[in-house]
């Protein structure tokens, strides 16, 4: 596996030991994983922004300038979704409740891309 950003929505302080933000958009950072060779190699965070004036693209967008290759969540809407998809952001769904669960289990390959059938209503 060669290197790869991953971004899990997180609660304060972040981390590998932070819990896992149940809302993407909302959610008070992210923690970003940095891997290779599918060992990790960093870990820091990124403050999440405030999106009323662009919307739920505002997040995606974070993202991409910080080249994060995949995102890790518990939900999204159609809308983000979509987004992600456009800037060439693979979108997973998480397990457990804190970020160091679903780092192991995408190391161990056991995490499934998120389909339109998982999306959220209202966004």
């Amino acid at each position: 596996m060669s290197a790869k950003r991953i971004a899990i929505p997180s609660q304060v302080p972040g981390g590998l030991e932070a819990m896992r933000s149940g809302h993407f958009g909302h959610c008070d950072l992210f923690t970003i994983v940095d891997i290779e060779n599918n060992e990790i190699k960093k870990i820091w965070t990124l403050q999440n922004v405030e999106h009323h004036q662009g919307g739920c693209l505002v997040p995606v967008n974070l993202l991409h300038e910080n080249n994060v290759d995949t995102i890790i969540v518990g939900g999204m809407g159609l809308r983000p979704l979509m987004g992600f998809r456009n800037v060439g952001i693979e979108v997973l769904l998480g397990e457990g409740e804190i970020v160091k669960d679903s780092v192991n289990a995408y190391l161990e390959g056991k995490l499934l891309p998120m389909g339109d059938e998982h999306v959220c209503g209202g966004h």
